[in-house]
């Protein structure tokens, strides 16, 4: 198979209509039908069933929609990894306000390496920036686990702390020392791209969070470091018994760059628990 014909057939696949998929690829519906018919032919197996009135996937066709697709992501990742290789530069994604109070630490400490390079810090919202790892689009990203996915990327732990609420400050329990989840019963609580509706609204960057809460619309459980980065109308309050996350510094463990490496291990250095170089966690 060719990258030409994992995208027709990918196209098709997801459209479950020739003509659709012909319209999306910019072509003509022929040369889509005789390609697909080729693939068909070369694999040995079918791939759609056919009616008049409908196109669906068969088993094997399932199987491969969603090996083609990594496939396809696999190569466009490559080509922009190379063009990233050819930059002089590294891309640090993270989204606003989850870095621990690390960020400066790490960009202090990556500029006294003989490697160091210039570092653009791109903030993104809520679930972009393990994808942006994936598209070859960054060379390095700050997620929190296990709120975000890691799986095939090379990792390390800088720092694990426990959840807070974050509450406006005329919350009814914005005056308590503490509290626990109990007391959060019948808040409206957000969730983000990705994970299942449960009744609060639907977040995707940090500032949407923050002014939501600002309105009474929601209240949120985040990283006690967050109350470094609060708006004044905020407040944190600790939970007996919260969740805990832990910050990672992550990046695609097909990396080859010196500099990249340097950056990861600044990043460690400049940790709160500190030590020599740890071993690479892949999820």
């Amino acid at each position: 198979m060719d990258s030409r014909e994992l995208t027709y057939f990918v196209a098709v696949a997801e459209e479950l209509n020739f003509g659709r998929a012909a319209t999306r690829l910019g072509i003509a519906q022929p040369p889509l039908s005789r390609t697909i018919q080729q693939l068909e032919r070369r694999l040995g197996i079918t791939l759609f069933t056919r009616t008049s009135r409908s196109v669906a996937l068969t088993a094997a066709g399932e199987v491969l929609l969603y090996e083609g697709k990594r496939a396809l992501e696999a190569l466009t990742a490559a080509g922009r990894r190379a063009q990233r290789a050819g930059d002089p530069g590294l891309v640090l994604a993270m989204k606003a306000t989850i870095d621990g109070d690390l960020l400066e630490k790490i960009l202090a400490q990556f500029a006294a390496d003989p490697a160091a390079v210039e570092v653009e810090v791109r903030i993104g919202g809520i679930g972009e920036q393990a994808m942006l790892l994936r598209a070859g689009e960054a060379d390095a990203a700050l997620l929190r686990l296990p709120h975000e996915d890691a799986d095939g990327l090379a990792y390390e732990e800088l720092l694990t702390e426990p959840d807070v609420a974050v509450l406006p400050r005329t919350h009814r329990l914005a005056v308590r020392d503490s509290i626990t989840m109990s007391d959060l019963d019948g808040e409206q609580l957000p969730y983000w791209p990705g994970s299942p509706p449960n009744g609060g609204p639907l977040v995707r960057d940090a500032a949407q969070l923050m002014q939501l809460i600002s309105l009474g619309r929601t209240v949120a459980l985040l990283p006690a470091s967050v109350q470094h980065h609060l708006r004044t109308d905020l407040t944190t309050v600790p939970v007996t018994g919260a969740a805990t996350t832990t910050l990672v510094i992550a990046w695609s463990p097909d990396a080859r760059s010196h500099s990249l490496a340097a950056l990861v291990q600044a990043a460690v250095t400049a940790s709160p628990s500190a030590g020599p170089f740890r071993s690479t966690r892949t999820g």
